[in-house]
């Protein structure tokens, strides 16, 4: 039986593997894929609507137990890059451009 852990975004829990977990590194939030960094670490679903959740939620600074608002856009670009190809390719740079905006 594979583990399950908890999306910080959605909230939604789902098998590890289908997850990905991100740490902080200082004042960054980083995406661990092969979940082998050090530190306590957080888990999400790598698609933009569960990221954008989890920023609205304050999610990344309660679930890694930081000081103040972490920079996230480390794991932005890893969950664009992971997710399904867009209809056109101008639609990752807006949606980028939109989410980093905010």
């Amino acid at each position: 039986m594979e583990p399950v852990r908890t999306c910080i975004g959605s909230r939604r829990r789902a098998p590890r593997s289908s997850l990905l977990r991100v740490v902080a590194r200082g004042d960054q939030v980083v995406a661990d894929p092969k979940a082998v960094m050090p530190g306590r670490g957080a888990w999400l679903t790598p698609t933009v609507e569960a990221y954008e959740l989890a920023v609205s939620r304050k999610a990344f600074r309660r679930a890694l137990r930081l000081d103040r608002e972490p920079d996230t856009s480390a794991v932005l670009r890893t969950v664009l890059t992971m997710s399904a190809a867009p209809t056109g390719p101008s639609d990752t740079t807006e949606q980028a451009e939109r989410l980093m905006d905010n």
